[in-house]
C-alpha cells in the first residue's frame, strides 16, 4: 500500500461485510476519509487520531448504507471535517476532483450496489476506492433492487474496467491485487446469476419471486433467502427491460 494511503479496519464483520468495513485515508495535511464506516467510537477515534496533524479534512462516503456512511456525521465533529457524498446532503458530481495532498482524487459515478455510490480513482497511485462495487472476496455482491440496477451495476463495472488500475481498494476485504481478473469474475457471476433466473423462469412459467428464489438458491436460511430474493427481483427487472 503507498505511503499515501492508510487502511483501517473497524469491527462490525458479518455474513454480508465479511471481515468488516475498511475505512481509508488519503493524505496527511490535506485528508480525505473515504467510509467512515458504521457508528464505533473506537474505530471513529482511530480515524480521528490519523487525520489529527491535518489542516484540512473531508470525509467522503461512496454511498449511504450504514455499515459505510453512518459514522460520517460524528467524525466530522470530532474532527471538524466536511462530508461529501449520497446522503450527506453534500453530493457529489461524476468526474469532480477531491484535492489531497496524497494525490487527488476522482469522483466517478458507479450505481448499481445502490442508486447512488462513487468509487473514488486515485490516478497517481493506479488505485481505486471501490466501496461495495468489487469487494476484497469472493465474486458477488448485493445489487440494488431498483429500476434498472442490474443493467447499472453492470456498465459500472465496464467503467471500472476502462480505469485499468493497478490495485482495488474495497468496502471489505483485502486490497484487489488483479483488478482485470476480480471484475471479470464479478461480471460473470451476475451474467451466469441473470442465466439462471431466466431459464428458472422458462422452466416453471412462473415470475412468483419465492418460487424463483428457491429454484435458483435452493433452502437457504431466512435472512439470507431475502437478500437473494431481492437480487431475484432486480435480475427480474433487468429481463423485463431487455425484453
Amino acid at each position: 500500500m503507498p505511503a499515501a494511503v492508510r487502511s483501517f479496519r473497524a469491527d462490525n464483520p458479518g455474513r454480508f461485510t465479511l471481515d468488516g468495513t475498511r475505512s481509508y485515508v488519503v493524505g496527511e495535511r490535506r485528508a480525505v476519509v473515504i467510509d467512515p464506516g458504521p457508528v464505533l467510537d473506537s474505530h471513529l477515534g482511530v480515524l480521528a487520531e490519523a487525520v489529527g496533524g491535518a489542516d484540512q479534512v473531508v470525509v467522503l462516503v461512496t454511498h449511504a448504507h450504514a455499515d459505510h456512511a453512518a459514522g460520517a456525521e460524528k467524525l466530522a465533529r470530532l474532527t471538524g471535517a466536511s462530508v461529501r457524498g449520497p446522503g450527506s446532503g453534500h453530493d457529489l458530481s461524476d468526474g469532480e476532483a477531491i484535492v489531497t495532498d496524497g494525490g487527488d482524487l476522482v469522483a466517478v459515478s458507479t450505481p448499481g450496489h445502490a442508486r447512488r455510490h462513487f468509487c473514488f480513482h486515485l490516478p497517481d497511485e493506479g488505485a481505486v476506492f471501490t466501496g461495495d462495487l468489487v469487494l476484497g472476496e469472493g465474486d458477488t455482491t448485493w445489487v440494488g433492487e431498483y429500476p434498472g440496477g442490474v443493467a447499472h451495476y453492470l456498465s459500472s463495472l465496464d467503467r471500472l474496467d476502462a480505469l485499468d488500475a493497478r490495485v482495488l481498494y474495497p468496502g471489505h476485504g483485502d486490497p484487489v491485487l488483479d483488478p482485470a481478473d476480480a471484475i471479470a469474475r464479478f461480471r460473470n457471476h451476475r451474467l451466469e446469476r441473470i442465466e439462471q433466473v431466466r431459464r428458472a423462469r422458462a422452466e416453471t412459467g412462473s415470475a412468483d419471486l419465492d418460487l424463483l428464489t428457491r429454484r435458483v438458491y435452493g433452502e437457504l436460511p431466512p435472512e439470507v433467502h431475502d437478500m437473494a430474493a431481492s437480487g431475484v427481483c432486480a435480475i427480474l427487472d433487468y429481463l423485463a427491460s431487455a425484453g
